[in-house]
């Protein structure tokens, strides 16, 4: 086997890595730290990919999928084309308008959970706040699309729905959440 042909290059072995076109950049800078971030994003989508039972929801995730293999390389390409644009963005805000339509309102905050696809898409969404977070950190450094954000802040609203979707899809009943910061604290009183 040919060193081309070998998934290590060694390149990254003192704590750096490229961006596209050759800069170098520690692998703790906040640009890649935000790439990192839509990288777990995106195989945390995978897997509830995998899961669930829907060809329909399978094929949608797949796309959004390839929505953040673009966005991650958008970020690695500093000064380069923008790929997430307003029709991304729109495209979640009508899967959500679709799967709220067929949802009871909510009334209540809901624990994560229910259906292991479900619950899975409740973790997905936790880590899109996150990529979220990490992309309007950098972008107090050096300029990011404006829509980047947005359309993560999006598919985070989307994850959501979708949980709630696929737990009721799945006949698995929502878990309110019947506590409250009082109550806790006066427990802890007690103790």
């Amino acid at each position: 086997m040919s060193d081309k042909s070998k998934i290590y290059t060694r390149t990254g072995d003192k704590g750096e890595t490229s961006l596209f076109g050759g800069e170098r950049v520690a692998k703790t800078h906040q640009r890649i730290i935000a790439i990192g971030s839509v990288d777990e994003l995106n195989a945390a989508l995978g897997t509830v990919a995998a899961l669930t039972k829907s060809k329909k929801i399978r094929v949608e995730l797949e796309k959004i999928q390839s929505d953040l293999f673009s966005l991650g390389s958008e970020l690695a390409n500093t000064g380069g084309k923008t790929s997430i644009d307003l029709i991304k963005t729109q495209s979640l805000e009508r899967s959500i308008d679709y799967m709220d339509k067929q949802l009871k309102p909510l009334v209540n905050f809901i624990l994560p959970g229910g259906s292991p696809d479900a619950s899975q898409a409740q973790l997905a969404r936790s880590i899109s706040r996150r990529a979220e977070r990490e992309v309007l950190k950098l972008n107090e450094r050096e300029k990011v699309n404006a829509e980047t954000t947005k359309y993560l802040n999006r598919l985070s609203d989307f994850l959501f729905v979708l949980a709630r979707y696929l737990n009721k899809k799945s006949k698995f009943q929502e878990v309110v959440w019947k506590g409250s910061i009082s109550k806790v604290l006066t427990d802890k009183k007690k103790v």
